[in-house]
């Protein structure tokens, strides 16, 4: 969340920056400076009622030694009624407090100066290409058709045993999905990212800590008994890694990337667009995260995006590189870059991952800081999908679809350990 310091530094620039997300953030800064306002002058209060606790408190062996009982006693009650006044200013200190977290968590992150005025996804400006389109035959099918023709995942299996949104993978299908999330994480390694096993569940701290709480508490799934969520991607147990800890600047830059399945209810999600695997309720993901002082964050979040740039390329797919504008950039996030593959099939781009810069915003939350010869300061915190498997899946299957087959880009072979899926009627 943000801070009172960056409100109070300029106010007026927060308001501005804010509304580039739409977000009128005048009401909620005002009552969050006046609560502030609050907050200190109780604080002061306090501290001079402690001053003169301590300042009495220290007479009164004195009186004692001297026999003027009476004196004490009075001296006493006095700092009774003090230590009443001061219990009753934290009291009022920490209600402000809450009061400002509050209303803090319900405000997004400031966007960078960055990103583009718009209202929505059609105004997210393109600022790389790359790869080249196929030229399919018009008997080409999307991916869901083949996926039924070539038996490699199960829809409807998987309504049966869950639900919509829960597909069952089969055969070539289900090893295709291993050989990627390998293939990513042995490619994350390579480029010096610590691999984690993070859990698949976290408590609600861990998802205030990183935005999903309260902001898209509706889209995760919620384990009521225990008070746990499923994880929306492992962003959440990797950032909270350092939740509570205060880092030496030795330590810095921390690169980590994570398996795990990823679960979201993504309510209202219905129509064409979410057919078959573009849009999932339980999916497959590798996700990369930083954790680096400010000033390195954005030379850190060009790296991140140039890394999934190679993977998207040495998986032989036509890409696109998008900034994306205040009407379409997530509550979280200063600044983020969305790659998207373009599906020849469905003749649509399809986004397979996005790589955010989040600034001070979770780690404020998260109270992960580092320690420094200038003392200790809060630290910037990234992440990205590095990289999502149900549309790569979608866009591998229907760009390389031949008569023989459905062709395996060169790097995958080795994780696949077969160059194509056979056609149904070659077998």
């Amino acid at each position: 969340m943000l801070t009172i310091k960056q409100i109070l530094n300029d106010k007026e620039e927060v308001i501005k920056r804010l509304a580039v997300k739409h977000f009128d953030a005048r009401e909620p800064l005002d009552k969050v400076i006046a609560l502030d306002e609050q907050r200190r002058a109780a604080q002061q209060r306090r501290d001079d009622s402690l001053r003169e606790q301590k300042q009495i408190a220290n007479s009164i062996g004195q009186l004692m030694k001297e026999g003027r009982q009476d004196e004490a006693k009075q001296i006493r009650e006095k700092v009774a009624n003090l230590k009443a006044e001061s219990k009753r200013l934290e009291d009022e200190m920490a209600t402000a407090e809450n009061g400002i977290r509050d209303i803090l968590l319900s405000v997004p992150n400031m966007p960078c100066t960055l990103v583009p005025e718009g209202k929505g996804a059609e105004e997210n400006v393109c600022v790389k290409t790359g790869g080249a389109t196929p030229e399919l035959s018009t008997e080409a099918k999307p991916h869901w058709d083949l996926a039924k023709e070539y038996d490699l995942i199960d829809f409807e299996l998987g309504v049966k045993i869950t639900g919509a949104g829960f597909p069952v993978y089969k055969g070539y299908g289900a090893r295709l999905q291993r050989a990627l999330i390998d293939f990513f994480l042995d490619e994350a390694s390579q480029n010096g990212f610590t691999e984690i096993q993070p859990p698949y569940v976290v408590n609600e701290d861990s998802g205030y800590g990183t935005g999903q709480l309260p902001d898209k508490e509706g889209q995760m799934y919620h384990v009521g008994l225990d008070n746990l969520y499923l994880i929306p991607t492992a962003e959440v147990p990797v950032t909270n890694i350092y939740r509570d800890v205060i880092l030496d600047e030795k330590e810095l830059p921390i690169r980590n990337t994570a398996y795990s399945a990823c679960f979201r209810r993504e309510a209202g999600s219905y129509g064409k667009d979410v057919r078959g695997l573009n849009r999932l309720h339980q999916f497959d993901k590798v996700e990369i995260v930083c954790i680096d002082k400010p000033e390195n964050s954005y030379a850190r979040l060009d790296e991140m995006v140039a890394y999934v740039q190679t993977l998207v390329e040495k998986l032989e797919l036509p890409w696109r590189i998008l900034r994306l504008c205040g009407g379409d950039i997530s509550f979280t996030s200063a600044l983020t870059y969305d790659f998207e593959v373009f599906s020849a099939a469905q003749q649509r781009w399809l986004e397979v991952s996005s790589v955010s810069n989040f600034e001070s915003y979770q780690a404020n939350r998260l109270k992960c800081r580092y320690r420094s010869a200038e003392g200790i300061q809060l630290c910037h915190t990234l992440n990205g999908s590095a990289l999502a498997l149900p549309r790569i899946v979608a866009a591998l299957l229907e760009n390389n679809q031949t008569s023989e087959g459905i062709r395996i880009p060169k790097a995958l072979v080795p994780y696949t350990r077969f160059e194509i899926i056979p056609h149904p009627a070659t077998k």
